[in-house]
């Protein structure tokens, strides 16, 4: 992934990402997929807790990217979130980033 060809998302990642978190963020992430080619990063800096749901918006973004030939990484990933992702996997299929 080159420097040129990123999208950085930290807007709305802050708290939590969960069910109710998730429901306003999805259709941010819809436009990221649907209006821009380039990979996507997003910011978990201030990610304090991450459910099923927040996995589940995750593993979605990572699958329509993936079919449209683009990348995912996750940054600043850490705690509750990095303990989780971990125990799921989810860090051998997503790049995560420190």
């Amino acid at each position: 992934m080159s420097a040129n060809t990123l999208i950085t998302l930290e807007q709305g990642l802050e708290g939590a990402l969960d069910a109710m978190s998730v429901s306003r963020l999805c259709p941010l992430l819809d436009q990221l997929v649907e209006e821009h080619q380039e990979d996507v990063c997003l910011k978990m800096h201030r990610i304090e807790f991450i459910d099923s749901s927040g996995v589940g918006a995750l593993v979605f973004l990572f699958k329509r990217l993936r079919e449209n030939g683009r990348d995912l990484t996750l940054s600043g990933v850490h705690g509750q979130p990095l303990e989780l992702i971990r125990f799921l996997r989810i860090d051998q299929i997503i790049r995560l980033q420190s």
